[in-house]
């Protein structure tokens, strides 16, 4: 088979995998080596779904002895199969970066013979670009779950990301969507990976710990493929993310593919469920939420006409208006329109003098969202916050859901 028709394969093939983003890589250019990597990468292409990818995303096979019913390389699955050789993941590799294609190689792999044997594999491609190519840009490897310690520990000197992916929320959904695979099995190479995570605090100055992973580990939690509610798969999530020191958890909405099994839902998860996953993640990471505060036990899925943080608000009018001249900066950011970044603003300058509305314009809140919930020195609320939206129902089974360019302009971009 010719390299470029391998390439359409195995490229098409690894769309399905969101945990490929190269945020907080930072390394330097070998002396007369071959790029770097840098926090900012270049992007060049979309996915079909419109993602950005910057990355030469890969699957070194289609191959598997799985069989996941989700995925479109299970060994069921009647598609086209391909390998690349190592030489040919190294001569891909260096011929786009050279070109300004990517700044970097995301490469996983089905599972071919067992889970060693695909591992060495990807690791000999990563440690002979970086010593043959002396290439110095970001490299993430997919860990096969299975696979022996010392491999991780090998993948860990010459990657700068590593990440297995849970794929679904509970023991019960992978024993009847995917019987060859176990969370034990996941959450021990997660497990093997955290081992080998190394210090960052030369990042800044683009130096690397020899022989130690420094950016960290991800992985990707397939959202709809199952019944599982979203308290389910944030409750999972917090867990991952306080075991194992995840740098980040991926949500990636399920989407027909073909040759589907009859246990999978016909059609496409909406993209406004994967965001409002994602907008409460961020919350719970960066703000201070906790998971039961953005889903409860009565309403186990997030609304998907509101984002959490103004859910979450109009739920508790009692902390409500805020006095943005008094209040503490952590009652700030539960503000809807107001994030970190603009409370601490905001904490600084009332020292000096009372903030007013036109203040809050100035360093750009989101004022028009967040008026209806504080007190500055020359406004008041003029609406009682609880009627400002109508109470989202519970979603019910079939009933048609927002897609991601249907939303409010508000609720896709702004802070919180």
């Amino acid at each position: 088979m010719e390299l470029s028709e391998k390439l359409t394969i195995l490229s098409d093939a690894a769309k399905y995998d969101a945990s490929c983003a190269s945020s907080g890589a930072q390394r330097r250019r070998p002396v007369n080596g071959l790029g770097d990597a840098r926090r900012v990468g270049v992007c060049h292409s979309f996915a079909p779904d419109g993602r950005c990818i910057s990355l030469l995303k890969l699957l070194f096979t289609n191959y598997c002895i799985y069989d996941c019913q989700y995925c479109i390389n299970r060994v069921s699955s009647p598609v086209r199969r391909a390998a690349f050789t190592v030489d040919e993941i190294l001569t891909l590799t260096v011929e786009f970066y050279k070109r300004n294609f990517i700044e970097g190689l995301f490469l996983s792999s089905g599972v071919m013979v067992g889970p060693d044997h695909t591992m060495e594999k990807m690791v000999e491609a990563a440690r002979r670009l970086r010593l043959e190519h002396r290439f110095g840009g970001y490299i993430h490897l997919k860990v096969v779950p299975g696979a022996s310690p010392e491999l991780v520990r090998e993948a860990g000197r010459w990657a700068d990301r590593l990440s297995a992916n849970i794929e679904l929320s509970s023991q019960e959904e992978l024993d009847r969507l995917a019987p060859g695979k176990t969370h034990q099995n996941i959450e021990s190479s997660m497990s093997q990976i955290q081992r080998v995570i190394g210090p960052r605090q030369d990042q800044d100055r683009g130096k690397r710990p020899q022989g130690v992973l420094v950016s960290g580990q991800s992985t990707q939690l397939i959202v709809g493929a199952t019944p599982a509610p979203d308290r389910l798969i944030l409750e999972k999530a917090d867990r991952l993310y306080k075991r194992f020191a995840l740098n980040r958890v991926y949500y990636s909405a399920y989407s027909p593919i073909p040759h589907e099994s009859g246990d999978l839902p016909s059609a496409r998860v909406p993209l406004m469920r994967e965001h409002r996953l994602y907008q409460a993640d961020w919350l719970m990471r960066f703000y201070g939420f906790r998971v039961e505060e953005l889903v409860s036990q009565q309403h186990q899925n997030l609304s998907l006409r509101q984002d959490p943080k103004m859910s979450w608000a109009l739920a508790h009018p009692e902390f409500f208006p805020v006095d943005v001249n008094a209040a503490p900066r952590e009652m700030l950011w539960r503000v809807p329109g107001i994030g970190v970044r603009n409370a601490m603003r905001i904490a600084g300058i009332r020292r000096y003098h009372p903030l007013r509305l036109g203040d809050l314009k100035k360093l750009r809140v989101a004022v028009k969202r967040a008026r209806d919930f504080i007190i500055t020195a020359d406004s008041m609320p003029m609406r009682c916050p609880s009627r400002l939206v109508e109470p989202d129902r519970p979603r019910k089974t079939g009933e048609t859901q927002l897609e991601l360019f249907e939303a409010p302009v508000s609720a896709v971009t702004g802070e919180f």
